[in-house]
């Protein structure tokens, strides 16, 4: 599949919706990419049964808060740099690169990479969605290792991080990206063509093109784009269940940039007499919601805010007082929610309490 300068619009509609509200705007990654096919043309898009067992392929994506994202902007360098870094690294040539997240941002992060290295972009990736930590993806799930890793900045600091465990990993990237200013692009988890073939989510990469081509579709043709978005989840087989959870407007947020994420808390007050009012907290991420004190969704289900018009998303960093939204919930996909992975990334990970219900628990006989 070929990714021309439509493809790459709705590829970042519809990973800033699974991002759940991390992974970082999508905004200006997309610019970037756009840049690149000027430069050096499209991109193409493989499937991971098309990759050779002994290819070497470089997940990539930015870590830090996304609050700090807004204001200091990449210079569009250091994804490359910390690719060939890692080339020599390795004694040879990368082969292909794929999101380590589909989420937000990140979810654009390989493609300027693969037009300035004349490589493809693996149609998967290492979330299915965003987290706000580098260990809760798939690849340390099955026991594979982030290191070598590549950390660069805007700057032009480049770091190589080599660690005896994953958790330790991320705390060291953490800390050097809180460092560097709050915002840095790792490269990490290299894979061989095998291990992406069995140790990752696929088909994410098209899934989110098509949540975006469905969403503008329906806009363009004046039907309900929720109803759109609804489909398009369900026909991927990645996420077979979706929910609007709420329907109202922002009237108070509480966000503050701490130990590299941006942390904090929205509340919506529902339209109607009815009084009702939901609560979403975040870490980079929207990771639980509560209506009336009852939970309605939980991580690793995405939940994402959604403005109640245009159905675009509305990340955590771009949350605003007097935001007239929607609340949608959709169910993650299934590895995530086997045991060893929700060890690592369901409500216990975040230090929620309750073990984790899916969403179509959760709401049995609610309306979609």
């Amino acid at each position: 599949m070929r990714i021309d300068r439509a493809a790459l619009a709705d590829l970042a509609r519809g990973a800033a919706f699974l991002g759940s509200g991390g992974g970082g705007d999508p905004y200006y990654g997309l610019l970037l990419a756009e840049a690149a096919i000027a430069r050096c043309g499209g991109f193409d898009l493989i499937a991971p049964a098309d990759l050779a067992d002994d290819a070497l392929v470089a997940p990539c994506g930015w870590i830090g808060a996304p609050t700090v994202s807004v204001e200091k902007l990449p210079n569009g360098g250091e994804t490359v740099a910390g690719l060939r870094r890692l080339e020599a690294l390795m004694g040879r040539r990368i082969d292909a690169v794929l999101p380590v997240e589909i989420g937000g941002g990140n979810g654009l992060a390989p493609f300027v990479a693969a037009a300035e290295l004349g490589v493809p972009v693996v149609d998967c990736d290492g979330m299915g969605r965003a987290f706000p930590e580098s260990q809760m993806v798939i690849f340390n799930i099955r026991g594979l290792s982030a290191c070598p890793s590549v950390l660069t900045a805007a700057c032009g600091s480049l770091a190589v991080i080599e660690t005896d465990n994953n958790l330790t990993h991320e705390r060291v990237a953490r800390g050097l990206s809180v460092a560097l200013g709050g915002i840095a692009h790792m490269v990490e988890y290299p894979l061989t063509g095998a291990q992406a073939r069995q140790h990752s989510i696929p088909g994410s990469v098209s899934t989110a093109i098509a949540i975006g081509k469905a969403i503008r579709t329906a806009r363009t043709e004046r039907r309900d784009p929720f109803q759109a978005l609804a489909a398009a989840l369900g026909d991927s087989g990645l996420y077979p269940h979706c929910l609007t959870l709420f329907d109202g407007k922002i009237t108070d947020l509480e966000r503050e940039t701490r130990g590299g994420f941006s942390v904090g808390r929205v509340t919506i007050d529902g339209f109607g007499d009815g009084g009702s009012r939901m609560e979403v907290l975040f870490q980079n991420e929207n990771l639980v919601a509560r209506q009336d004190g009852r939970v309605r969704a939980m991580v690793p289900d995405l939940i994402t805010i959604m403005d109640r018009e245009t159905a675009d998303t509305i990340t955590t960093e771009r949350l605003k007082y007097g935001q007239r939204v929607k609340v949608i919930a959709a169910s993650a996909p299934s590895m995530l929610r086997e045991p060893a992975a929700l060890s690592l990334v369901g409500p216990a990970a975040f230090g929620l309490g309750p073990d984790f219900t899916p969403i179509e628990i959760l709401n049995q006989g609610e309306g979609a």
